[in-house]
């Protein structure tokens, strides 16, 4: 079950070390040395990866800034790695959204057994999660098709990867900032209002019932997809 995987870190020794027994294990490895660097690779390969080992002490940006940044796009499994065994260190990293958390020097078997394991949960998370469905509307990440109401919706590359999004979050308001990370990525530089464009042509190819949306307009902060918003 072997997996695409980004390692952030710059040690240059140590990012050898782990390059090497990782591809040996038939692993496809990508670097970073800096934090910056890591973002730039992770926008890049963004669908790609299955895993990110992150080390917590980074120049230009920390492990917490990047794995802060990543989260606000996906939940692509991160181990986070650092020289530091303070069990706050631990706690911060966690409860940011690191799936786990090795303490350096470690053992190369150790931390592969890490790694096979969140691969396979991941494994078993997104078969489960291939359908997502809200109310009438249905998205399958497989086949990249949208239904609603059992009839299929053409959307662009884009509208789908602002539905899809939505949809993960259905329930949740989500800010124009939220929306632009997660779908035009963190180094967009065009117009914020990209956003309200392209909710307004999901609208029209939904066609929604403005009466009882599922896309709902939350003033001054940003949107929601829900059955219940009554806002």
């Amino acid at each position: 079950m072997a997996g695409t995987i980004l390692i952030v870190e710059d040690d240059e020794a140590l990012l050898a070390s782990l390059t090497t027994e990782l591809q040996f294990e038939d692993y496809t490895v990508l670097n970073a040395r800096n934090g910056k660097e890591a973002l730039t690779v992770y926008e890049t390969n963004r669908g790609q990866l299955d895993l990110m080992l992150l080390d917590w002490m980074l120049p230009e940006l920390d492990g917490l800034g990047v794995l802060r940044r990543v989260r606000k796009h996906d939940s692509l499994p991160v181990i986070m790695m650092t020289a530091r065994d303070y069990v706050g260190d631990k706690v911060a990293g966690l409860d940011t959204g690191a799936d786990d958390y090795i303490t350096k020097p470690f053992e190369i078997e150790e931390l592969l057994a890490r790694i096979r394991v969140i691969l396979r949960h991941q494994h078993h998370q997104e078969a489960a999660d291939t359908q997502l469905h809200v109310a009438d509307l249905t998205l399958d990440t497989r086949s990249r098709q949208v239904l609603r109401n059992g009839k299929l919706i053409q959307l662009t590359q884009r509208e789908y990867e602002l539905l899809l999004y939505l949809m993960r979050k259905s329930g949740q308001t989500l800010t124009r900032d939220d929306l632009l990370d997660a779908v035009w990525g963190v180094d967009f530089e065009g117009q914020p209002n990209v956003v309200d464009v392209y909710v307004r042509y999901l609208r029209r190819k939904l066609h929604e019932d403005p009466t009882a949306p599922l896309i709902h307009t939350v003033r001054g902060i940003g949107y929601v997809l829900s059955t219940d918003y009554d806002g």
